[in-house]
């Protein structure tokens, strides 16, 4: 009868491992719950200047959502890049670039697209709604999604490496063409 027991709880002591390594080993560590190929979730946004629009509306364009918050340093320092690399380069080619701004207030958004430089359109995001359709709300702010004309997510970054950012100006391109 004890051998019985010793072998069930040997049983539920290797089951529960098993689940606590496979979490580890296939999560997202970069805190993403939407995948490359999924459809982009809907939502709406207002922007800094008042006007509101849903994701869905602007199907038929291709869309970038730059995740970021004034208090980012990497989101600082991806910004100028963006603008450049994608905003300036791609606007007139039916891309469009949002900055989706954390949970701030209305003037600290204004503020910060002004110290920064950026020319690009910046939404709001309260209470970082948006931000939870695609990442789990505890995870860090600087991420990029790509999305295609259809609506699906092509491509996502996290923080602001520099291969990543070459492989997502890549697919950027090739969807433009």
């Amino acid at each position: 009868m004890l051998a019985r027991k010793d072998l069930g709880l040997e049983m539920k002591i290797k089951i529960s491992i098993f689940f606590i390594l496979s979490t580890f080993l296939f999560a997202d560590d970069r805190g993403y719950i939407v995948e490359v190929g999924d459809m982009a979730p809907d939502f709406e946004m207002e922007f800094t200047d008042g006007q509101k629009t849903k994701l869905s509306q602007l199907r038929g364009q291709i869309v970038v959502l730059q995740f970021t918050a004034s208090w980012c340093s990497v989101c600082r320092l991806e910004m100028p890049h963006l603008e450049k690399d994608v905003w300036q380069k791609y606007k007139d080619q039916n891309v469009l670039l949002i900055g989706v701004d954390r949970d701030e207030p209305l003037e600290t958004v204004i503020a910060f697209q002004k110290k920064i430089g950026t020319t690009y359109p910046l939404a709001l995001d309260p209470g970082a709604n948006i931000f939870g359709l695609f990442a789990n709300k505890e995870a860090g702010v600087t991420r990029n999604v790509v999305i295609d004309k259809t609506g699906k997510i092509v491509f996502l970054t996290r923080l602001f490496e520099e291969q990543e950012y070459q492989e997502m100006l890549s697919v950027l391109k090739k969807l433009t063409i």
